[in-house]
């Protein structure tokens, strides 16, 4: 999923949550992306204050690896992918994860750089990377990459003392993910912010807000809100 800072996306977002989560009691949060492990499951917690589940912090955890097994579902939050990558590298949690949500089927979810790592790697990503992974690799939920908070064209910023619109000429998020095509094959989905990928055995749907499709050497694809996608991102 991309952004939901608007009241309306935190609406939708509570509610898809509930939806993805129904029947679990205990939900694994994962904080890594963030510096401070506590204030930001503790901000989960009171934001999912009302829900029928209890989010738990892997970092309260004596033995994460062995409570993975436990946990009803997973979902991992926003942040740093580069630094999110490396503890769960460091960490020794990639397969277990991967293994919970592909073989077991428990229900998982992630905003930003937590969609990034749902991917087969986290080479989609829009974060400075701060510090050094061991390695790209990532859970492989999906087979296709997430560009979260997407945006078309460049970007204007504005002058303050002049009170005029500038044009930047760096680097747009398509001109990216080509850069990405130049060595891997992989199809993306670049998420506008606000939207919202809903998986199932069925394939996809696109919640909230549009999403372009770029898959190599062919012309970048426009899809709006509520459309439904198979998993190599062809529509339906």
């Amino acid at each position: 999923m991309g952004g939901v800072r608007t009241p309306e996306r935190k609406s939708m977002y509570l509610q898809l949550m509930n939806e993805n989560f129904k029947d679990c009691q205990r939900i694994l949060f994962i904080p890594y992306a963030s510096r401070d492990y506590d204030e930001y499951t503790n901000k989960v917690r009171e934001m999912f204050r009302e829900s029928e589940y209890e989010i738990i912090g892997i970092h309260e955890l004596d033995n994460p690896i062995k409570e993975i097994e436990e946990m009803e579902g997973i979902y991992v939050g926003g942040g740093n992918t580069f630094t999110l990558v490396r503890k769960l590298h460091d960490e020794g949690l990639i397969e277990p994860i991967r293994k919970r949500v592909k073989e077991d089927n428990i229900p998982y979810a992630g905003v930003s750089a937590g969609s990034n790592v749902a991917c087969p790697t986290m080479q989609t990503t829009n974060d400075m990377p701060i510090e050094l992974v061991p390695s790209f690799e990532t859970f492989g939920i999906v087979g296709f990459q997430i560009n979260p908070h997407y945006y078309p064209g460049g970007i204007w910023w504005k002058d303050e003392d002049e009170d005029v619109l500038n044009e930047h000429f760096g680097e747009t998020r398509e001109r990216r993910i080509e850069e990405f095509h130049q060595y891997n094959d992989n199809p993306v989905i670049g998420l506008y912010e606000g939207s919202f990928l809903r998986c199932d055995d069925e394939g996809i749907e696109l919640l909230g807000n549009k999403a372009v499709i770029i898959k190599k050497n062919q012309e970048l694809l426009t899809v709006d809100e509520n459309q439904k996608l198979n998993y190599d991102l062809s529509t339906r």
